[in-house]
């Protein structure tokens, strides 16, 4: 038997050509989470000092002022804290999750081109969309959960009653990033990208979502960007499985449907750029 023909049976053996093509978004993601827990610490110093000097300064400083304004019967019946954490933690998962499937994507494809070395494997397009996928979602849940034991800490929420409120948040966060991650598969320019992701997406969705105040509050024109908004819909829900925020029927299914809609087409999207990517 020739030297070539024992480096092939090898490498036949060594990759598991079925299984790859079976599983390859699992192994995307393992690959991915791997990363992350390089950067364990900083990740969790950040998902636990955000949170913290957030409500130090909104949901404790500036809620003393709210609450004694808007005496007993408070905003939406609730002090303020209590009020504010549902937007909080949804912003937060929203953040996070965008995070994650933005600049891996760009790196993925302009900055050191992994994706390309993936594809060079059995391994499809849309299988490495998912792995992506997956691998921020589960960062994603860990970052939800230290930020409701804050929560939890400071009072603002009833464990018993809103934990539903980290499934809202992980929903509306997920559904989102899907089509966060086909826009950044689709993009060429990245700074233009990154700045218009930063200036004129993220801080209106974080202002104008009914956030620090009821949406009503607003002027319509402005009130047009919270119904937009995925983490308007996030909030909404998150106030009403926390501490019963009044919601009719058909506004409960308008968030959920408006929400799956992002999710749906997003990874529709994601798959065919990044099936084109790495094809052309």
């Amino acid at each position: 038997m020739s030297n070539k023909t024992i480096a092939r049976q090898g490498s036949l053996v060594i990759v598991n050509t079925a299984q790859a093509m079976k599983r390859g978004a699992w192994y995307v993601t393992e690959a991915r989470v791997r990363t992350l827990f390089r950067w364990i610490f900083s990740l969790l110093s950040s998902s636990l000092l955000n949170p913290f000097f957030y409500l130090m300064s909104l949901g404790i400083g500036v809620g003393t002022f709210v609450n004694a304004r808007a005496g007993s019967t408070g905003i939406d019946g609730e002090k303020y804290i209590v009020f504010l954490a549902p937007a909080l933690l949804a912003a937060v998962a929203i953040q996070d999750f965008m995070s994650e499937v933005t600049f891996p994507v760009l790196q993925g494809f302009k900055w050191d081109k992994t994706y390309f070395a993936m594809n060079a494997t059995p391994l499809t397009g849309r299988q490495i969309a998912l792995g992506t996928y997956f691998a921020s979602l589960i960062r994603t849940i860990g970052s939800v959960v230290l930020y409701f034991a804050v929560l939890l800490g400071f009072g603002a929420v009833n464990f018993g009653r809103a934990w539903p409120m980290m499934l809202t948040s992980l929903y509306a966060a997920g559904c989102f990033a899907a089509l966060m991650m086909a826009a950044a598969a689709a993009t060429e320019n990245d700074d233009i990208f990154l700045n218009l992701m930063g200036r004129l997406l993220i801080m209106p969705l974080f202002l104008f979502s009914g956030t620090f105040y009821p949406l009503s509050s607003m002027p319509w024109p402005l009130q047009t960007i919270g119904w937009i908004s995925p983490l308007w819909h996030s909030t909404e829900l998150g106030r009403w499985v926390s501490y019963g925020h009044q919601i009719s029927p058909l506004m409960i299914v308008i968030h959920f449907t408006y929400l799956f809609a992002l999710l749906v087409g997003g990874l529709l999207w994601a798959f065919n750029r990044f099936e084109y990517r790495l094809t052309k």
